[in-house]
């Protein structure tokens, strides 16, 4: 695969960045593309492993060594192909995934690993400039008809699988636009909506009906999807965490979650029924140390923040990799994101006490203690608060960045749907214990990445379409695609 011997002829080389006092002026993506020539050459990196670790390592198992073969020959629509046969949507994937197949790459053992995640968004990207992507129809259509309930990625996949089995799918989502959290939850400096809207008309395109302004169980009677022969649930996780501390209540004190979906929905003239919440001219400090929180430090910074902080319960990760996960585990190591360097305090070992607020209810301050962990074979940790260490930072709006709890009951509790000790819908190869109903993505498997819920859709309408049909020709992981288009 590749350039034999590419490796040690060329360094990795990723897409560079628009600078900060420009880019935090606006909400658009940032980033500045490689060459085409040059991303020919990160293709001819590619080894010829073996045993392509990178392929265990994407929860799609995307056939990555065939696509970079053909970026290194100047084949870019055979290596579209392959890419589309195992990933739907590979522009989300591109510059959404934390890419687990480069922390799997076998050059990554000695050297910069391949440059896959960027080769794979410039891959589609090639594909949509040139008119490659295009509707595909299937050739026959079946008399079953199947109602998907959520439009993120999860649901997004599922239908388009289902779909091309010739199913008649509807998709209903409780919001106005499509999408799920990669339409308001995702910052549009990571993802133009724009992406999200030439998918979207494809699928359209294919035959997928979509139903916005629909909340299942909610203004739609749960008793109308019975007329479907199969639903498959792709809700998500959404049941916020909080913190459970004097002040939680206090105004200033906001989830992420809801600052980014209005900063996206003020991008795009859309109505907010909400007090708005802004950042200009504030002390920020965001609560969570992940993507969420790196989203908020970046929506702040672009808001016009006075000054944002970011806190984390968990100890500061090391540089380079733990010995508790060598190759090819998922590293546990420090993240530095474009948001963190456009301009934020990171700390680490740090909890939240108290939410400080004036007598009309409105929060100024954060009291916080630092603190350690103990760990005990065979015990939870536990978290040991350190003696004298309470500070008092200034703060205007705490932005919550502490994830999901899990999936929202209204469905499940409707429907009879049995839960596990998680909260997540259980299911047996995706069908819950209501035999036409399935579930997949985070409301099945939890909070989770952007690939996990893509590959739960695929495998999920496969096992839709083996109990509606008895067969199927459906890929399973890392397949491909084999049917006809």
């Amino acid at each position: 695969m590749g350039k034999i011997g590419g490796f040690k002829e060329f360094e990795r080389q990723d897409e560079s960045y628009v600078a900060v006092k420009k880019r935090i002026k606006n909400y658009g993506e940032f980033t500045i593309p490689l060459h085409i020539k040059d991303l020919k050459k990160q293709g001819s990196r590619c080894m010829d492993c073996g045993i392509p670790f990178c392929h265990s390592g994407c929860p799609l198992g995307n056939l990555i060594p065939d696509f970079n073969d053909m970026v290194h020959k100047g084949e870019w629509k055979k290596a579209l192909e392959i890419l589309h046969a195992t990933n739907n949507f590979p522009e989300f994937t591109g510059r959404l995934c934390p890419a687990p197949c480069e922390k799997a790459c076998v050059l990554g053992i000695i050297d910069n690993p391949i440059s896959i995640e960027n080769i794979e968004k410039n891959i589609v990207e090639r594909g949509f400039s040139e008119g490659w992507i295009i509707p595909e129809m299937p050739k026959n259509r079946t008399d079953k008809t199947i109602a998907i309930v959520g439009s993120g990625p999860a649901g997004l996949a599922t239908a388009q699988q289902l779909n091309r089995a010739g199913h008649t799918v509807t998709i209903f989502e409780k919001d106005d636009e499509i999408g799920g959290l990669l339409r308001y939850g995702i910052p549009n400096f990571k993802l133009e909506k724009g992406i999200i809207d030439r998918r979207i008309d494809i699928l359209k395109a294919e035959g997928i009906t979509f139903k916005t302004n629909v909340n299942v169980g909610v203004n739609y009677k749960l008793s109308d999807l019975h007329k479907f022969d199969a639903i498959v649930l792709c809700g998500g996780a959404t049941v916020r965490r909080d913190i459970p501390v004097k002040g939680s209540d206090s105004k200033g004190v906001v989830q992420a979650m809801a600052f980014l979906t209005q900063q996206t929905k003020q991008i795009f003239n859309k109505p907010i029924d909400e007090e708005i919440i802004n950042a200009k001219g504030k002390h920020v400090i965001v609560i969570g140390g992940g993507d969420t929180g790196s989203d908020c430090v970046g929506t702040s910074n672009r808001q016009g923040a006075k000054s944002v902080t970011n806190f984390e319960i968990m100890p500061k990760p090391p540089d380079g990799r733990s010995e508790t996960t060598p190759w090819p585990f998922w590293p546990l190591q420090l993240k530095t994101s474009s948001s963190h360097q456009e301009g934020c305090d990171r700390n680490w070992l740090i909890n939240t006490k108290e939410f400080i607020c004036d007598d009309k209810g409105i929060l100024t301050a954060l009291k916080t203690v630092e603190v350690s962990w103990k760990m005990t074979p065979g015990k939870r940790p536990e978290l040991i608060e350190k003696e004298g260490s309470e500070k008092i930072w200034p703060c205007d709006l705490a932005l919550l960045a502490l994830g999901f709890v899990g999936p929202d009951q209204t469905i499940a509790s409707q429907l009879g749907l049995e839960t596990d000790e998680r909260t997540n819908y259980k299911a047996n190869n995706y069908q819950t214990n209501i035999p036409n109903i399935f579930t997949a993505g985070d409301m099945r498997r939890g909070q989770s990445l952007i690939v996990w819920a893509i590959s739960e859709g695929r495998e999920a309408a496969r096992e839709v379409d083996m109990y509606l049909m008895g067969e199927t020709n459906l890929p399973t992981k890392g397949e491909g695609d084999i049917l006809s288009a």
